[in-house]
């Protein structure tokens, strides 16, 4: 992990293990299958539903500095625990976790590398107990839209050239073929991409075990295709959450200086009046 940018943000297994019973160590299991913490999680870890509480259901927006600032403190976080993310699908809804603890301001947070798929494949221990922690005292700070991206801010970097658009899903969704994920297809009107995309999905960006790939794997897989850091960079997919995953790899573990997760993505610019379009696959994509 040493050539990451940020080495510090991803721990191993090992180091997770050893950290068990650390009470200035909080891990937290963040799942696309909202039951699976509930079959076994990380002895001591809380679980945090993304559908419920990461998000406003309301308004379709992330859940308030006021509303998470309160599932910290339920959770049993200070401000200078730290704070160790997991979860399936390598890790998606961790990534998003990742990302919404830097908007708020919590400064030492990080992921377990593998996540579930790789803390299950080498037997570590589980438990389906809920922890009792003593609540904490976290404060959010004001949120940071430097690593956010809003349809409108998009819509204005359409045509700049120091701005790169990275759409992180499928090739079939980036083509307009499929509107989502398989059992997914839904929450837009139109498929396709915003213009001018590039076609990297996040999938590119690990190994078999769930793991990410070695800085300069990532780094080749990024460059050859035009996204550097001297360009701001703007991810998207469905949902944001595939998107938050490449956006840790790109501001995280690579260290580009100016990237931002859109979170609406396609689900909202699909619906969106007004703005373009495009369809067909990525002349350049892997």
């Amino acid at each position: 992990m040493s050539t990451y940018a940020n080495p510090d943000v991803l721990v191993s297994t090992d180091w997770a293990a050893d950290r068990l019973d650390n009470p200035d160590v909080r891990f937290v299991e963040v799942d696309v299958d909202t039951s699976a913490y509930e079959e076994g999680h990380v002895p001591g870890a809380v679980g945090w539903n993304w559908e419920t509480q990461l998000a406003d259901t309301q308004t379709r927006d992330l859940a308030s500095k006021e509303n998470f600032q309160d599932l910290l403190r339920d959770s049993g976080i200070d401000d200078d625990t730290t704070i160790v993310l997991y979860g399936d699908n390598d890790n998606w809804f961790a990534a998003w976790a990742f990302w919404q603890l830097t908007y708020y301001g919590h400064e030492d947070t990080k992921v377990l590398d593998g996540g579930r798929k790789k803390w299950l494949a080498e037997d570590y221990p589980l438990s389906t107990e809920a922890p009792d922690h003593e609540a904490g005292n976290w404060s959010a700070s004001a949120p940071d839209n430097s690593i956010r991206a809003f349809s409108g801010y998009v819509q204005q970097t359409l045509d700049r050239d120091d701005v790169e658009l990275v759409d992180v899903r499928s090739p079939e969704e980036f083509s307009g073929e499929k509107l989502g994920p398989e059992g997914l297809n839904e929450g837009a009107q139109r498929g396709g991409h915003i213009p001018g995309a590039h076609n990297i999905s996040w999938s590119e960006a690990v190994n078999e075990d769930g793991t990410f790939k070695s800085a300069e794997e990532l780094k080749e897989i990024y460059e050859k295709r035009g996204i550097t850091p001297e360009k701001e960079t703007i991810a998207y997919c469905r949902i944001g959450e595939r998107s938050s995953h490449s956006w840790f790899v790109l501001s995280q573990l690579l260290g580009h200086p100016r990237v931002r997760n859109y979170d609406g993505s396609w689900t909202e610019w699909g619906n969106l009046v007004g703005v373009p379009i495009e369809t067909g696959a990525d002349p350049v994509a892997a």
